[in-house]
């Protein structure tokens, strides 16, 4: 198994259910030095726009803290997060701050044997504040670069959902093997993905 930092790169030692808030924070405060600019504009290379990336950034961890208080064993709940269309851009990233903290706050509450169902397999509460994380991370990557902005994802912060969910993860700069695990770019040695999977799944 290889890790997916190189020698001597930065790994958060907290719990990654304990990283959601600071991801959040980041994220916060990326995207509201930009909510004059023009949130229309494609995500990156996402068909979605700016604004629909975020609002579904909300979504997703909305449904995620769902799964981890209802624990289903076969499905989502029949339920979603409904963003009005007039939210200005400091709404909205509000909201996905406020939906990372009702996550935070499920995992944090949840028994240790808790398991839910996910598409790409069933998870404890570990697994889905992972996914927060890589949502996050990942989407705040496609949102920067729809407005122009200059970000990476802060190592360490990276290191840590790499360290949970690509488990087969190549070494390397860990905000620049995350974007590749995502398909979202090539590595030096390694062609940009076409499809690609995480692993949620429970470990040990």
């Amino acid at each position: 198994m290889t890790t997916a930092t190189s020698p001597g790169s930065p790994t958060d030692p907290r719990p990654i259910t304990d990283l959601i808030p600071s991801v959040a924070a980041e994220c916060r405060r990326v995207l509201d030095a930009a909510v004059d600019r023009d949130w229309r504009a494609p995500a990156g290379d996402l068909d979605w726009s700016c604004r629909h990336t975020v609002a579904h950034v909300a979504d997703v961890l909305f449904s995620y803290a769902g799964q981890v208080v209802a624990q289903p064993d076969a499905s989502y709940l029949p339920m979603e997060l409904v963003v009005e269309d007039a939210a200005t851009p400091d709404r909205l990233v509000a909201s996905v701050v406020t939906c990372a903290e009702l996550l935070h706050l499920a995992c944090r509450a949840a028994p240790a044997g808790l398991r839910a169902w996910h598409p790409a397999g069933v998870a404890d509460a570990e697994g889905f504040a992972a996914m927060g994380v890589v949502e996050l991370l990942v989407h705040t990557h496609d949102v920067t670069r729809g407005l122009g902005l200059g970000w990476r994802s802060p190592q360490e912060l990276a290191a840590a959902a790499l360290g949970r969910l690509f488990p087969q993860a190549p070494d390397g700069d860990p905000a620049e093997v995350l974007l590749w695990c995502c398909g979202r770019g090539a590595l030096a040695d390694r062609p940009r993905l076409e499809t690609w999977r995480w692993d949620p799944t429970v470990r040990g």
